[in-house]
């Protein structure tokens, strides 16, 4: 397409040639200000029609802003109903797990002034029935209540996971204990001599044996009864090669008449660890190990502490007691 532009006989001719595509662009750009100008004339006449309350495009409005907030409220009603819903199945899960807590702290020989401690003190007379959220009517399920109860399960929470760190504590202290208490056998095999009177071998009197008796073939690995540190490891001239093991609160083992000991005093050892071999060593008749727990100073019976970890053992202590 072209057009001639001619201002009089003597000016020169202008020409305009248009293709198809500046064509189309050509109009694009007439078009879009116009669009914009009725666009902006379309709003400034509405936004002015509902401000002054004109009879039908007020109304048409109006039904738009009702059918619109109707639909944000149903939206929102819907969400909050399933937010309330997961509250709910929360706050259940978390009433049963401070039950669980509480008998499993019980477990762990923890008092209830313990627990009390950790509780939040309630101001103020408190009770009434528990209603959760999804036992509430729809009607009160607000953000405002959400967000409360939201609160309450996150207090409820860190309750809760300070009461399982005191129960870890708790636990971990008595493993501790158990682990310093000698109550695995040293020698793999049966019980000669119990503890208690019986005529003495040497002297053929009655006479208090004051440890188990553990007859072995020499060479035989002899285990700490429990983990401690190494007392002494040296000769004596009963006991012969004669380890003695510290396990704490005033408890002691030895390990008596053996042929080669594996440590020496200040070592640390653990339950279970080979401490020494089978001997003949001091006063002694034949190989075994002499196996003894002292508790502040005294002998006591060792069959007391070994029973707790073996049923059998403890059967063929009593059969060697008689």
């Amino acid at each position: 397409m072209q057009i001639l532009i001619t201002t009089s006989a003597l000016s020169r001719t202008r020409v305009l040639q248009f293709t198809p595509v500046t064509l189309v662009l050509s109009l694009l750009a007439l078009a879009l200000p116009l669009m914009m100008v009725s666009l902006m004339l379309y709003h400034a006449l509405v936004l002015k029609a509902a401000h002054e309350h004109w009879p039908i495009i007020s109304q048409a409005v109006r039904y738009v802003e009702q059918k619109e907030f109707a639909q944000r409220d149903r939206y929102m009603r819907e969400n909050l109903d399933a937010m309330a819903e997961k509250v709910g199945d929360l706050q259940a899960k978390l009433m049963r797990l401070e039950a669980v807590s509480e008998r499993v702290a019980g477990m762990a020989g923890m008092k209830p002034g313990e627990l009390k401690q950790i509780e939040a003190e309630p101001k103020g007379p408190a009770g009434g029935p528990l209603v959760t959220l999804q036992d509430a009517p729809a009607s009160t399920r607000t953000l405002d209540e959400i967000n409360k109860k939201m609160g309450n399960l996150q207090s409820l929470s860190e309750r809760n996971t300070d009461v399982f760190t005191l129960i870890e504590s708790r636990l971990f202290e008595k493993r501790l204990e158990a682990l310093m208490v000698p109550s695995s056998a040293p020698v793999d095999g049966p019980i000669g001599s119990g503890f208690g009177f019986r005529t003495d071998p040497f002297t053929h009197r009655p006479a208090l044996h004051t440890g188990l008796d553990f007859p072995a073939d020499p060479g035989k690995a002899i285990m700490a009864a429990a983990g401690g540190v190494v007392l002494s490891a040296g000769q004596h001239p009963q006991y012969g090669q004669l380890v003695e093991l510290d396990h704490g609160n005033g408890l002691v083992t030895r390990y008596a008449h053996t042929s080669r000991m594996l440590v020496k005093q200040g070592d640390l050892v653990k339950r279970g660890q080979k401490i020494a071999e089978v001997g003949n060593t001091g006063r002694s008749t034949g190989p075994h190990l002499h196996f003894e727990v002292l508790v502040e100073g005294v002998q006591q019976n060792p069959a007391k502490f070994l029973a707790s970890q073996s049923p059998t053992l403890q059967k063929s202590n009593v059969a060697a007691l008689r």
